[in-house]
């Protein structure tokens, strides 16, 4: 019975450790979910904050073991939440967790250069970019485009749901899901290290009073955003530049009737001489 017993659990070892090494995400992920358990008990160790570990980094470089992108708000401390010290997370914060292109060519950065197996979009509760799109605040300065990022979450939740009295709460949770499908699709490099199973890009909601993580998984169609961003980039650089075929056209038409003028031009010209 007990040789069972022992086989069970050496398999079951075994098996765990194999699924680690095929997925080198979920040590990532594991190691975040212990350190927020450690946070909501009160039982923090803070890890790698000694000046040994401040040498190290300094002289050997950075290995953070994950990318998160999380909202600005002073209530949110990434590494504090998930109990991590120097080095260990490669954070991108920005009001309201939205990402355009500063944040996802960070993300980039930390995903690709520096080889991080999992990427975090983490909300939280009662977030104020959030509600200010919800309940329609005035925003001035460049505000209205940060909130733009965000819309579409909203009106999304306001086709799908009746419940009015809920619309902040859903919308933090569709925002979070509207940011990945924001990275992913204009993101060439994020949708390669999908594909190639080097990358897993999760959702979570960081509760601000009790401290807790909901995690979200992954978003549902993220095959589809995979597919969208082998072709996003070359649109974009399309539209970015100057030398597209429609200025090519424009410019060859504008040359010909500059010619044709200065043609006429000096037609007159010669004529009043004679």
């Amino acid at each position: 019975m007990k040789r069972k017993i022992y086989l069970l659990f050496a398999i079951s070892i075994f098996g765990m450790v194999c699924n680690l090494i095929a997925n080198p995400w979920e040590m990532s992920l594991q190691r975040l979910r212990e350190g927020n358990e450690r946070f909501v008990a009160g039982q923090s160790a803070h890890p790698n904050r000694s000046l040994e570990r401040r040498q190290e980094t300094a002289s050997k470089g950075q290995k953070p073991f994950a990318t998160i992108l999380a909202c600005s708000d002073s209530r949110v401390p990434v590494e504090v939440l998930f109990d991590q010290g120097v080095g260990d997370l490669f954070v991108v914060k920005v009001a309201g967790n939205v990402a355009d292109v500063d944040e996802i060519a960070t993300i980039e950065y930390g995903t690709e250069h520096l080889a991080t197996p999992l990427l975090v979009v983490l909300g939280h509760t009662k977030c104020g970019a959030v509600t200010a799109v919800a309940s329609g605040a005035h925003l001035e300065g460049h505000l209205p485009k940060l909130a733009d990022k965000i819309k579409p979450a909203f009106e999304k939740v306001q086709k799908e749901h009746s419940d009015k009295h809920n619309l902040v709460d859903l919308t933090i949770k569709e925002n979070v899901f509207q940011t990945i499908s924001d990275i992913i699709s204009n993101s060439k490099i994020i949708g390669h290290l999908i594909e190639e199973k080097k990358l897993q890009v999760v959702g979570a909601i960081y509760d601000i009073e009790t401290g807790k993580i909901e995690w979200l998984g992954t978003h549902p169609d993220e095959k589809k955003l995979v597919e969208i961003s082998k072709h996003s980039e070359a649109q974009h650089s399309d539209s970015k530049s100057f030398f597209t075929t429609k200025n090519f056209i424009f410019m060859a038409i504008f040359i010909v009737l500059v010619s044709l003028l200065a043609t006429i031009l000096v037609f007159i010209l010669a004529k009043r001489k004679s």
